[in-house]
């Protein structure tokens, strides 16, 4: 007899997905320590020999293991968008407040705001708007419920946040596309 035939199910080593990164094989002994640990929870995917493909681990027998106590997140619908919609168009908002800031500095001198607004003197405005409206955004995320783990550490490159967002919230990416072709619209002035 083959030596795969005559192992059991329950000591197949099952693997785990952390931040896009396959790990394992682990026992089951030490997946349900991973659950219980936290860093195999709600909506992460393991697999394990005889699945067709990855599954969440609500959607195994190792759900029980899962803290019951706690809802799931908020489903995509159920998430305020606000916050996401004003990142969205951040880059031409960042403009505006640059122009604003300019204006407050170099008063009555049309010329120097003008030229400090070409020489993007103030970008750090942008960038400082774009940032702070990532982090809100993800800290609303975290109150949903929602596990930003795999996608936090892209709050400082919004593009890569916006569309980590939407895959995870399963939205289209319209407000990805609206943050390029603003950033665009903002280059070309």
């Amino acid at each position: 007899m083959n030596r795969v035939e005559e192992i059991e199910p329950q000591t197949l080593p099952w693997f785990y997905e952390v931040n896009g990164v396959r790990k394992g094989g682990v026992s089951e002994s030490e997946m349900i320590e991973l659950i219980t640990n936290g860093t195999v929870s709600q909506g992460s995917f393991i697999w394990q020999k005889g699945f067709p493909d990855w599954m969440k681990v609500e959607n195994t027998a190792l759900k029980i293991h899962l803290d019951d106590t706690s809802p799931p997140p908020l489903t995509g619908e159920g998430v305020n968008n606000t916050i996401v919609w004003f990142l969205a168009f951040a880059p031409l908002i960042g403009l505006f407040l640059e122009g604003f800031l300019a204006g407050i500095i170099y008063g009555d001198n049309e010329y120097r705001v003008e030229e400090a607004i070409y020489d993007a003197e103030f970008w750090y405005v942008t960038v400082a708007l774009n940032i702070a409206l990532s982090l809100f955004d993800s800290k609303r995320l975290t109150n949903a419920g929602h596990n930003i783990d795999k996608f936090k550490g892209w709050v400082w490159l919004v593009p890569v946040y916006l569309f980590q967002r939407a895959k995870a919230l399963k939205h289209n990416y319209a407000y990805f596309a609206v943050w390029i072709v603003c950033f665009v619209i903002m280059l070309s002035v």
